[in-house]
């Protein structure tokens, strides 16, 4: 009856930790925003523009499209800048990028796989876009920039900058400038607003990270994320309409998938005057992040910062960055417990470079620590074991008496010193431990494309012994014997015949399917999270036989 309460509650704990997420959990209540969706900071240029520069002042409600026509016809050129890390290509329309390729990563495990795109936009427009709020210079991120090179690719050996220059008609010029380290997934973004007229220019800055839209949402979150007032703000696609502007104390903003991300971090102190605003066009997702209001007196110029985060959602490398942008990787509720087995497993990593084995011997280390509460659950099931006899005597006895029943069943577990539930409570207590693993195994990047051994050589991925060609009904592709996840299901046949028959024929007949429903729930988890659960299953029968042999 214990095991059968234990396996139901694990069982439950799945099911409603994933229906919670996806179905009832409520996004945090996010602060109102100082400035109203469709509202603007003041124009702070003077009410009367100088005669030279009001000629030069577009038509306002002229559409952006014939705003910028003469723009359009002018072509851009594209620059690649190849770094140990990653390639990325430029264009001069908005000096913005069009494409990052990950050079240590690839699209899928095949051989001949192709680099890994995190950002791979078609438009004509990219991402790490720039303008301004209340247009002083119109539609800044279609307008064509000049590249300061002559080079078509660039090699990033050393640091290397990578200038863009344009020049407004209204005599500003804007300069974005990126910088480059070979060995960080981070560039630098400077961008330079130089005004040699005769009056101030006030306005915002916004920069626009652009990705397109996830095809699927899967169980781990994908898209835009905002790290507001030092609290992790995940914005779902449904939820963007109605959660789509958030003002206060922004420390970054970042569009992320699974194992991936492209964030933008700025570097000024003014964190708490800056605004955020998501929305969705043509399948593209765009974050726009706006910063405080400045004001640049004729004759100087203004340096605003950024970093541009590009890259894997790893915690070895986002731990070294500022504002706290490791906030990104969310394990949800079991976060505390979560982060320690990812920094353990990938210590075990470092001494045995297989993580098949780090995840085999993190399994034992959990365990091991929670032996003590096994072996009491086993030693009380083992007693149960006993009574089993004495107890098919009453329910035989007082079939037609429930009351009776129940009544002589507690006073036998009185007579006998057992607990009835001693032998579930103290692997209850395990459940959230199950659950954190399975959200780190889940959503770890150490996992992507990690070979164990033999046919298993992506521990993110399901396990397939040979690829079908024919469909496989509860399977997702590809189609193939999951071999692993059939052993899981046998280990928790053994665990079954090894623990006390219940009672209940109705108890009886859920415990017989208990190891085909398991087998069927994890028949399209990661093999590592598979491997996971078969090493504790086994290190569970081995305890198990232990504690029943030394109390027979």
């Amino acid at each position: 009856m214990e095991q059968v309460r234990f396996l139901l509650a694990i069982a439950l704990s799945f099911l409603v930790l994933f229906v919670w997420q996806n179905y009832f959990l409520e996004k945090p209540e996010l602060p109102p925003s100082d400035v109203a969706e469709n509202q603007t900071i003041p124009d702070m240029l003077p009410e009367k523009m100088p005669p030279h520069l009001e000629a030069t002042k577009l038509p306002a409600g002229q559409p952006a499209d014939q705003e910028q026509s003469i723009e359009s016809t002018i072509p851009a050129k594209r620059i690649l800048v190849q770094t140990p890390l990653f390639d990325i290509e430029f264009s001069e329309r908005g000096a913005a990028i069009q494409r990052i390729m990950l050079v240590n990563y690839k699209e899928t495990n095949d051989a001949d796989s192709l680099l890994k795109q995190i950002v791979h936009l078609d438009d004509k427009l990219g991402t790490a876009l720039i303008s301004f709020q209340n247009q002083v210079i119109p539609d800044l991120d279609k307008v064509v920039f000049q590249a300061e090179t002559q080079r078509s690719i660039i090699k990033v050996s050393t640091l290397e900058k990578l200038r863009f220059i344009y020049n407004s008609p209204q005599g500003i010029k804007v300069v974005k400038t990126y910088l480059f380290d070979p060995a960080s997934y981070t560039v630098g973004l400077n961008v330079s607003i130089d005004n040699p007229t005769t009056f101030p220019v006030g306005d915002q800055l916004n920069i626009v990270l652009r990705r397109n839209v996830p095809e699927t949402q899967g169980y781990i979150f994908e898209g835009p994320a905002i790290l507001l007032n030092n609290h992790l703000n995940e914005i779902d696609q449904d939820d963007i309409e109605d959660k789509k502007v958030f003002s206060g104390a922004i420390s970054w903003a970042a569009l992320e998938d699974r194992y991936f991300l492209t964030a933008v971090l700025p570097l000024d102190n003014q964190a708490d005057n800056r605004q955020a605003k998501i929305h969705v066009e043509n399948s593209v997702m765009n974050l726009v992040l706006t910063q405080s209001s400045m004001n640049i007196a004729p004759g100087t110029q203004k340096n605003i910062a950024f970093h541009l985060f590009l890259g894997p959602k790893s915690l070895d490398i986002l731990n070294g960055l500022d504002n706290n942008l490791n906030q990104v990787i969310n394990f949800g509720w079991f976060d505390l417990l979560a982060r320690p087995c990812l920094y353990l497993m990938n210590l075990i990593y470092k001494f045995i470079p297989n993580y098949g084995i780090a995840i085999i011997l993190l399994t034992i280390l959990i365990k091991l620590l929670f032996w003590p509460l096994g072996n009491k659950s086993y030693k009380s099931m083992n007693e149960m074991r006993k009574l089993q006899p004495m107890m098919k005597k009453i329910q035989e006895k007082y079939k037609d008496d429930r009351q009776k029943l129940n009544q002589e069943l507690m006073g036998l577990y009185r007579t006998y010193k057992v607990n009835p539930l001693g032998g579930c409570l103290p692997m209850v207590l395990q459940i959230p431990v199950f659950i954190a693993l399975y959200r780190m195994l889940y959503q770890a990047i150490e996992l992507r494309h990690a070979p164990f051994f033999l046919w298993i050589n992506d521990l993110s991925a399901p396990d397939r012994l040979f690829h079908f060609t024919f469909y496989v009904p509860f399977m997702e592709e590809p189609y193939g014997i999951p071999v692993l996840t059939i052993i899981m299901g046998a280990t928790m046949l053994i665990q079954q015949k090894m623990s006390p028959p219940p009672g209940d024929p109705n108890q009886a007949k859920m415990m017989m399917f208990l190891p085909i429903v398991f087998t069927f729930i994890f028949i399209n988890f990661p093999a590592g999270l598979v491997l996971y659960w078969l090493v504790n299953n086994v290190a569970s029968i081995l305890q198990q036989y232990y504690i029943n042999k030394k109390n027979e």
